[in-house]
């Protein structure tokens, strides 16, 4: 584990640079435009790196299914019925071993651009995450880049058979795809169960004829679905990946490992080929819809020949997370505990105080818990659908990186306040920034490329969650030390404030962030066990407001009260030498 603090940015890789302001709804890469890797230059990278960011996960880098024909080049089109928008999602997987023609300037070396891009990352400091797809892939899947002697998938399947643990998919006994479930219209489709939590699972589908795409006999759908008629809330773009799960087994789900299925091999061998490249982390999509059995064994080989490598989960279900991080796991997604209370903390549906419960309940594995606020598939803070108001996001953005010594992550544009509130095309007004389509970011635009225009509130907001960020940086307390929730002794301000104490070696912070529109005046207790589990003396000392550089004398006593007054929206943040 790391002993510095991670600080990951995401970066929608095809928004990021763009700087097309046409903006047409449903524009193709002609009309609307795309970001390329080589846009990212020395001056941005530094740019970024000067917020704290010590990772860069590029999202969407790998060759996906898209409406794009870049037939000139040798790239199979793909049929526009299973392709969702015209840029297509990143999580539609049509060629693992390749990277997205839509990012490089010269396509036919666009390998030699990612290749550039990553040493460009490493020389500004910083490491590169990929995204990892393994529990499915683009319908028309073909690899023209697989290295030599490397089988396809789905090569040697046999179709005749739905489950066989030679066979890299799931089949359909003959029967042909039948897309007649997804219905014309453009209306945006809230999936139930496990599949709410992504935005590659809310589905727009497009007029079209549903006949014309063939597939016989059809392959299971990505999200579980093993018939031949997914419906318009499936990921009916995409085909599941047998890892030698039968789900219609007679009896019931059975597992069958041994011998080792054909699938593993293949994808881990990806994995290998892409830390070859430099990469230094793995984002692994749906990691809980693969089996934990398959990640023990190939993590425990990419680790062998490249140690430093990371793996960060997508994990939604809490119960299964030591079994994941058993498997080899570095961090997971806090998604559903953490996440889930903040949100709701900003949004005035629970107290602050409930934050305690969360990092108590992974208080055993919370070195691998991963925070954040915003990701690809989370709706923007300051969009309608959220907060309405990125400044209500700050408190929040404050404990998830002051709180403990686990990973943060910031999603590209979050530090300028960007509502995700634009009508893309496939992707509708729905609070999230669109992963299907062709389109021009204006936050990121300014914030990057033209800082001339850059908004007096969004050069703001990007200040204060650079400050945070780069104290969690410096500061040892931060990085290395304990942490202490104040709240249990502090109950009377905590509908609405949050604190808690950081210390390494003789350094204490008193952090209060304050999730209320009106400033609070507040009394902060530090108990007595404070004292001795942190080993302080009682004491008048002078502290220093780290996000103002204000002084103040304290009276460090126990179980005295501490008056302070911390600004609405925002936080304090005191240091104190013992």
């Amino acid at each position: 584990m790391a002993s510095h603090k991670i600080i990951v940015y995401q970066i929608f890789t095809r928004l990021f640079s763009n700087r097309n302001t046409a903006r047409i709804e449903n524009g193709t890469l002609t009309e609307n435009g795309c970001g390329k890797m080589n846009d990212f230059t020395p001056t941005v990278l530094k740019n970024i790196r000067a917020m704290g960011v010590c990772h860069i996960w590029l999202t969407g880098v790998i060759r996906h299914a898209t409406q794009t024909d870049y037939s000139q080049f040798g790239i199979p089109c793909q049929h526009p019925e299973v392709v969702k928008g015209k840029a297509g999602s990143p999580y539609a997987i049509t060629d693992y071993y390749d990277i997205d023609p839509d990012l490089a300037v010269d396509v036919s070396h666009r390998m030699d651009e990612f290749e550039a891009l990553v040493e460009r990352i490493h020389q500004a400091g910083m490491k590169v995450i990929i995204d990892f797809v393994p529990n499915h892939v683009a319908r028309e899947y073909k690899s023209i880049c697989k290295p030599e002697g490397v089988k396809d998938l789905g090569e040697e399947d046999d179709t005749n058979m739905h489950f066989s643990t030679k066979n890299n998919f799931y089949y359909c006994w003959g029967q042909p795809l039948d897309l007649s479930g997804i219905v014309e219209g453009n209306h945006q489709v809230h999936s139930s169960k496990f599949i709410v939590h992504s935005s590659k699972f809310i589905v727009h589908s497009s007029k079209f004829k549903v006949q014309s795409y063939e597939e016989v006999p059809a392959k299971a759908t990505g999200n579980d679905q093993f018939t031949n008629r997914p419906q318009r809330n499936d990921w009916y773009e995409t085909v599941k990946l047998n890892y030698g799960i039968d789900y219609c087994d007679a009896g019931g789900r059975s597992e069958h490992f041994n011998p080792i299925p054909n699938t593993w091999g293949k994808m881990t061998d990806i994995l290998l080929f892409w830390a070859g490249k430099g990469i230094d982390g793995f984002r692994c999509d749906m990691a809980e819809m693969v089996p934990t059995a398959f990640w023990a064994w190939a993590t425990d080989k990419v680790k062998y020949q490249y140690p430093e490598v990371i793996f960060i989960g997508e994990v939604y279900d809490p119960n299964q997370y030591r079994n994941y991080i058993g498997a080899g796991f570095d961090y997971l997604y806090d998604k559903v505990g953490m996440y889930d209370c903040i949100r709701d903390v900003i949004c005035g549906r629970r107290r602050a105080g409930d934050i305690t419960f969360q990092w108590q309940a992974t208080d055993d594995i919370r070195d691998h818990m991963l925070y954040f606020l915003e990701n690809h598939d989370e709706q923007r803070i300051a969009s309608d659908f959220f907060a309405g108001d990125a400044r209500k996001g700050f408190p929040g953005h404050l404990v998830s990186t002051l709180l403990q010594r686990n990973p943060y992550m910031l999603y590209a544009g979050q530090e300028f306040g960007e509502r995700g509130m634009d009508e893309e095309g496939f992707s509708g007004k729905d609070g999230r920034t669109t992963i299907f389509d062709y389109w021009c970011v204006d936050t990121l635009r300014r914030g990057y490329f033209d800082r001339r225009k850059i908004k007096k509130e969004e050069r703001a907001l990007m200040l204060q969650y650079q400050q945070v960020m780069l104290l969690a940086n410096n500061e040892k307390a931060v990085s290395e030390g304990q942490m202490y929730d104040l709240m249990y002794v502090n109950q009377h301000i905590a509908d609405r404030q949050y604190a808690f104490l950081r210390k390494a070696d003789n350094e204490l912070l008193i952090i209060v962030a304050n999730f209320d529109h009106q400033e609070a005046a507040i009394q902060l207790t530090i108990p007595r066990h404070a004292f001795d589990y942190l080993q302080m003396a009682d004491k008048e000392l002078t502290a220093k407001e780290l996000l103002t550089g204000e002084e103040k004398k304290l009276l460090l006593y126990a179980d005295t009260p501490i008056p302070m007054t911390v600004p609405a929206y925002d936080g304090v943040v005191y240091k104190i030498k013992l």
